[in-house]
């Protein structure tokens, strides 16, 4: 009898979640209708655009938005200086409610944010809650707008704040506690643990990285341009992962906390990869805002491929697997040493990347003559630099004698 097919089911502390994949905060859940959209086509949570009180003014620049792209227009990172949620709080009190009844099989996320003054955070916790969120995420984390408010990553950046925001809101709402972590700091781990001990539930990390596009050479104008001026801004995309699932695997070591992971998610092997960290589930914008909410089907379809490949029964397995071999620099072997092998010379076009490489990165190991690349195994000191210039996959690292 074959195996069952694995469950894509997600447990993450209190909440079940028919999949891991989550919509996070952000664009494309700046309404009801692009939520209810979400659902239909697959997803199993989202989280709102960060609801805030009617006395904070939300007013947004034009353009907000500027990206690194590759030669064929695939995204390499993002950035955004978008503020929160224009929309009011009755406006977003009736759609959680609408929401709720539509799809009550999904779970919604309330991101709130308020000012410094903890009785605004309680007061919105409690309608959200009242609403039929099923659960809130604190957005003590945006890096762009809202600090200069004393608000977002100016409460994140310190813990005793998070600890105080935390715990206020713990104080008056049943609901499942989320709070979303900032980047933008030297150490992930107090921050962390102020939020635990405040009273969260779930960790979710990490909102964007504070960055700087570029700059225009020909006008000398930052991007994005807002009349000429810019600021700071948010970066996300493809280019971030490496630090989301840094700032994941480091929590996950340290902290019993369910964890979601967010950062450069754009494909199912991306999830995988935060899953294998220590993340219980995964929340998803920029892809989206690239290409769409539809993929998630291709999302959902290769993380059960893959855990039937793997032959596990269900992302809860898969959850956490690679943690043990994430450790400190001092305990990494010396005693395993690979070179540099042309192991698949017949695609070799002799462009040269790796000798240039070598010469003026490396270890003057490859030479080329007669069109023929040549790897002096004695000389080669494992370093790996060519295997990644080679455009044609030709150089592996391999065992050396």
């Amino acid at each position: 009898m074959p195996a069952p097919y694995p469950s894509l089911e997600a447990t993450v502390g209190p909440l079940t979640f028919e999949n891991p994949f989550l919509l996070a905060s952000g664009p494309p859940t700046a309404s009801g209708e692009q939520i209810r959209r979400a659902f239909r086509l697959g997803w199993a949570g989202a989280v709102t655009k960060t609801i805030t009180p009617g006395t904070m003014e939300i007013r947004d620049v034009s353009p907000r938005f500027a990206a690194w792209k590759d030669e064929r227009s695939g995204l390499l990172g993002f950035e955004n200086i978008e503020l929160l949620s224009r929309r009011s709080v009755p406006y977003w009190t009736a759609e959680i409610a609408a929401i709720k009844r539509d799809h009550p099989d999904r779970v919604l996320v309330a991101s709130i944010m308020a000012s410094p003054d903890i009785d605004e955070w309680q007061a919105l916790a409690r309608i959200v809650e009242a609403a039929g969120a099923d659960a809130i995420e604190l957005n003590v984390s945006c890096p762009h707008g809202m600090p200069e408010r004393g608000v977002g990553a100016a409460i994140g950046q310190h813990p005793d704040l998070i600890r105080e925001v935390t715990r206020a809101v713990r104080q008056v709402t049943a609901a499942p506690l989320i709070v979303k972590l900032t980047p933008n700091v030297t150490d992930i781990m107090p921050a962390a643990r102020a939020a635990v001990d405040g009273g969260a539930d779930i960790l979710s990390a990490i909102n964007t990285v504070q960055c700087l596009m570029g700059i225009d050479l020909e006008t000398l104008e930052p991007r994005p341009s807002v009349a000429g001026s810019s600021t700071y801004g948010g970066y996300s995309g493809p280019a971030v992962k490496p630090i989301g699932l840094r700032m994941i695997s480091q929590i996950a070591r340290e902290l019993p906390v369910p964890l979601m992971g967010i950062g450069g998610i754009s494909r199912w092997q991306d999830a995988a990869e935060y899953i294998a960290a220590g993340a219980s589930a995964v929340q998803v914008c920029t892809a989206v805002m690239w290409e769409g909410a539809g993929i998630i089907r291709a999302m959902n379809a290769g993380l059960s491929g893959y855990l039937a490949e793997k032959r596990f029964p269900s992302v809860g397995a898969l959850r956490g697997r690679a943690l043990s071999r994430i450790g400190t620099h001092a305990a990494l072997s010396r005693s395993v040493h690979r070179i540099a092998i042309r192991q698949f010379p017949e695609r070799c076009a002799s462009c040269g990347r790796c000798v240039t490489a070598c010469r003026d990165g490396g270890y003057r190991a490859i030479s080329i003559a007669d069109r023929q690349v040549a790897i002096e195994k004695e000389r080669c000191d494992g370093c790996g630099l060519c295997s990644y210039v080679c455009p044609e996959g030709v150089i592996v690292m391999l065992p050396g004698a």
